[in-house]
């Protein structure tokens, strides 16, 4: 059986952001990110004897006919696609378009939806497209290959875990049984090889050293509240794992000594903490990978002390990602971000002062923040950046996710302007804002100008030391000009720790 693990091309303004991201827009300048559970589903499949073919032709950058053209050739029995809320009516498009195209070359494939959006809604898309199935959850790479098993030997579905929904008649049901709780060491490394991952090794901004690719030690965060994050719909905090530190160790060796990788961002939601952090950074100084290979992560602002950041320093640790999204406590409040105001600019200069290069995202466009408070986090960025507190950021604007509590809580207040989910791709704002739309694209952009001091960029210049650090800047200034355009408004204007 030919199982096709596929992300066909989209129509768009520029390249989706759909694979590994827990936020989705389209970008003017093009980044790919190597989709870890995903790549790991295919070497599931692989590894039990399957025939599976990695088929991303948004990373390719085919166009559609190109793509139909080889999905018709291949005929994959199996055909595996993950969606998003921005996106999914457009799969259902292309699920109907691949069903037609079967018809006329006696070809029968079985299309599966999986992700965060259909985690959310399963019934949605099999009540709106000809979807044969959907895989709820984030585990969605051990689903799969129990979903291709029982398919392949004719088994019925109803014994499968739950999670996975079929269409039965015109009633979508979902499969009965006891829940699983997955080994994540259970499985084999990701086959780099079968996934492709050069198409993922240059362009993203995350690397200053090439090659680079990913890691995920752990599903998903070890806090895994905040409301806003569509993951928490896949990956609860309470149901947080990890790796042992021992394996993570082992894949970074491979990574280094079989594809000669010199930088690796691990995409845990947040990276592990408390002893298996130590265990993680003394192995890599041991095993001397930190003299080899630059390593980044997620990471919580208020999670970790000083003593830490220097640890992950020596360890060669370089980047690290903290979620910040606004410096309006009654807005980290209503995220459950479990942060406070005056832990962040210690969190910050901590982390700068070991050594590492934080990176900072933030949101724009809440419905209960006004100018003022979105005025104030730009103004603190622009601080942190004066200071030197922080090397890069990413700006976005606030989209409510179905399955999340902000899109609940959106619901029920009557804050949505639109259920129509092609406009949830972060064009513009989907509720009542104090602010206007036009503003809330032009207090984005100004979160990315945050950056753009005469002090800031001096010193950037004068700390370059090499043809990486050189090529990172210039990198880092295009795609600071492409996220300025992707918020263009068209109108010309003068393992968790207590905290």
């Amino acid at each position: 059986m030919k199982i096709s693990i596929s992300y066909p091309p989209l129509k768009g303004s520029g390249v989706p952001l759909l694979g590994q991201n827990r936020q989705f827009q389209w970008f003017k300048n093009p980044t790919y990110i190597y989709p870890m559970v995903p790549a790991s589903a295919a070497t599931l499949l692989k590894k039990e004897g399957f025939d599976v073919l990695w088929d991303d032709a948004i990373a390719e950058g085919l166009v559609f006919d190109e793509w139909l053209a080889r999905i018709k050739k291949e005929k994959p029995d199996i055909i595996a696609i993950e969606t998003k809320t921005p996106v999914v009516k457009r799969h259902w498009g292309i699920i109907n378009a691949i069903k037609t195209a079967a018809a006329d070359l006696s070809w029968e494939p079985k299309v599966v939806l999986m992700g965060d959006h259909v985690t959310a809604m399963p019934e949605e898309s099999l009540n709106n497209s000809l979807a044969d199935c959907v895989i709820a959850g984030g585990d969605y790479d051990f689903l799969l290959l129990s979903l291709c098993k029982a398919l392949s030997s004719g088994s019925d579905l109803s014994s499968l875990p739950p999670g996975i929904w079929q269409k039965k008649g015109q009633k979508a049901v979902n499969s009965s049984g006891k829940g699983l709780k997955h080994d994540l060491d259970s499985l084999p490394f990701i086959d780099r090889d079968l996934t492709r991952w050069q198409l993922y090794s240059a362009l993203n901004g995350n690397f200053k050293r090439r090659p680079g690719t990913y890691t995920m030690a752990g599903r998903d965060c070890w806090w895994g509240k905040c409301s806003f994050c569509s993951w928490t719909t896949m990956y609860p905090g309470r149901d947080f794992r990890s790796v042992a530190p021992e394996r993570l160790l082992d894949e970074v060796g491979m990574l280094i000594d079989k594809y000669g990788v010199r930088e690796v961002f691990d995409d845990s939601g947040s990276f592990p903490a408390c002893e298996w952090l130590e265990t993680f950074c003394k192995g890599m100084i041991r095993r001397k990978y930190n003299k080899k290979i630059y390593m980044g992560c997620n990471m919580r602002i208020n999670a970790l002390r000083k003593a830490e950041y220097e640890l992950m320093a020596r360890a060669g640790f370089r980047f690290v990602l903290f979620g910040l999204e606004s410096v309006n406590q009654a807005t980290l409040n209503k995220l459950n971000k479990g942060l406070k105001v005056e832990q962040i600019i210690n969190g910050f200069r901590m982390a700068k002062e070991a050594g590492l290069e934080p990176h900072v995202t933030a949101m724009i466009g809440y419905p209960w923040e006004a100018r003022e408070d979105a005025e104030e986090t730009i103004a603190f960025a622009k601080e942190m950046f004066r200071k030197g507190y922080i090397d890069t950021l990413q700006a976005t604007i606030v989209v409510p996710y179905p399955g999340t509590p902000l899109f609940e809580e959106a619901r029920k207040k009557g804050w949505l302007t639109t259920a129509d989910w092609d406009r949830y791709d972060m064009r513009g704002s989907v509720w009542k804002s104090p602010i206007s739309d036009a503003d809330v694209k032009e207090l984005t952009r100004g979160l990315y100008k945050a950056a753009l001091s005469p002090r800031f960029i001096t010193r950037k210049i004068m700390r370059v030391r090499s043809v990486d650090d050189l090529r990172f800047l210039f990198m880092a200034g295009l795609k600071l000009m492409g996220h300025l355009s992707d918020f263009s408004t068209g109108v010309k204007k003068t393992a968790a720790c207590k905290e």
